[in-house]
């Protein structure tokens, strides 16, 4: 029975050939993060919590975009399985079409209506956190961290597209570069080293959007220079249209994705409204709970990622019996690495958040949340794999039920309930709102059981 689990010596070099790249990059870009909310912390805690609020907001930007991004991208590499290169310019212009729109809406929404939602996360309460000082730190944050959104989608829809054609070193390479280029830059204009202007959490919303910036140029400049490598990227603007036959047999499977993404994403900003009830304080802590569980996840975020790319190009070329076998393998694999990291970041919990420059209340939350985290993280790994291969094989409505409607319909109403209709306490009430969500890796065990996922959603036949 375990036989089914375990690969050759083949199949970890070709898993690991793709999930290293990612994982290191990832790595790096979250530790980065993690040194960059320290420096932030360091301001001061209002300043941490409003731009963690800010985050959580852009948070739901980012997971459109790479909804929609992923699901054309579902078609990309079962394309580059069959080798066929016309299928995957067309879902190369078809991402920066739709990124473009959600880009201008996102643009109009945060422009006029950012004010109300940063404002929707300050509660009155005694921790002795200033909401008034946190509202107008995040929005002068915010106001900067607009104009990083152009770069940052243009990034997103090339790098995605080399990942889905099994050349993640690009992304990876100008990922690095661009993590650096923040750390380097906020060092300077948050504490005004060598020379620079002293600007605080506006110093590291104008250091990230000049990484963004630069990550976006050195991404493309690298494809166009090696156009004869990356076929797909000759001609790509020339003659610039996408069949209306490509539209309509792409977007019924990309729409249900960035729906998900967009509500599942919503549902976490509505997680964190919910705890935010609790005070700025908890705001805090759930900020360094997730720079150091960020950490932790890159691998869950790989392997995900290594599934949707490998399954999706088996199901792609026809083999169907293989993609399944090797996605119980790369599950497998992604479960024990995150039982692990589990241990290990238990261990850590009571240590990390006493790098932050804030309040013992702050730190104490801050540790409790880490521990719950940790333990949720094996069962996170598992419908992360279930995710992303009911995905691969194109069932995108399933995903959207199995990932958002679950999220909007059972963890957020859940959540809020105990946060308004209860005085329980904050630790205990976000354990149960991530216990709540263990109930669907039963939900996607079956499905993927059920083996009605695996499909060639690209064969002209199919």
């Amino acid at each position: 029975m375990l036989k089914k689990f375990i690969g050759d010596k083949a199949f970890y070099k070709k898993v690991l050939m793709l999930v290293l790249p990612i994982m290191l990059q990832n790595g790096i870009t979250n530790l980065v993060s993690m040194v960059d909310n320290i420096m932030v912390g360091s301001v001061g805690t209002a300043e941490m919590s409003a731009v963690a609020i800010v985050n959580q907001l852009l948070f739901v930007f980012n997971l459109a975009i790479f909804g929609i991004i992923s699901g054309i991208g579902i078609f990309t590499a079962q394309y580059f399985g069959k080798n066929d290169t016309k299928g995957i310019k067309e879902t190369v212009r078809l991402k920066l079409i739709c990124a473009l729109i959600i880009l201008i809406a996102a643009l109009f929404i945060f422009s006029f209506a950012g004010t109300a939602l940063i404002n929707s996360y300050l509660h009155d309460s005694n921790e002795g956190i200033d909401p008034k000082l946190a509202l107008s730190v995040g929005k002068e944050y915010l106001s900067i961290m607009l104009i990083g959104l152009i770069p940052f989608v243009i990034a997103q829809v090339y790098g995605g597209t080399l990942r889905e054609v099994e050349k993640p070193i690009i992304p990876m390479v100008s990922g690095i570069i661009a993590v650096f280029v923040n750390l380097i830059f906020n060092y300077l204009l948050i504490f005004g080293h060598l020379g620079f202007p002293k600007l605080g959490v506006a110093g590291a919303a104008i250091a990230t959007v000049i990484s963004r910036f630069v990550e976006c140029f050195v991404t493309v400049f690298i494809c166009h220079i090696k156009h004869n490598e990356f076929t797909f990227i000759k001609g790509l603007y020339r003659g610039f249209k996408v069949p209306l036959e490509t539209v309509a047999k792409v977007l019924p499977k990309a729409i249900p994705l960035l729906m998900n993404e967009f509500c599942w994403s919503l549902g976490i900003a509505s997680l964190n409204n919910a705890y935010s009830v609790r005070g700025l304080d908890v705001v805090a802590a759930a900020s360094i709970t997730s720079t150091i569980s960020n950490v932790f996840m890159v691998s869950v975020i790989a392997f995900g990622s290594a599934i949707s790319i490998i399954v999706g190009g088996l199901l792609g070329a026809g083999k169907i019996k293989e993609a399944k076998d090797t996605n119980a393998k790369m599950t497998f694999m992604s479960f024990v690495i995150a039982v692990i990291l589990g241990c290990l970041l238990i261990i850590v919990a009571p240590y990390f958040p006493e790098i932050y420059n804030t309040e013992d209340s702050v730190k104490q939350l801050a540790s409790s949340f880490i521990i719950c985290y940790a333990v949720y993280l094996p069962f996170n790994a598992l419908m992360n794999a279930f995710y992303f291969a009911i995905r691969s094989g194109g069932k995108t409505v399933i995903t959207f039920i199995f990932d958002s409607v679950y999220m909007l319909c059972v963890s957020v109403p859940f959540t809020f309930a105990l946060a308004h209709l209860t005085d329980i306490n904050i630790v205990p009430l976000y354990a149960l709102s991530l216990a709540i969500e263990v109930f669907k890796v039963i939900i996607g065990f079956n499905i993927i059981i059920k083996g009605k996922w695996a499909r060639n959603i690209v064969n002209d036949n199919s």
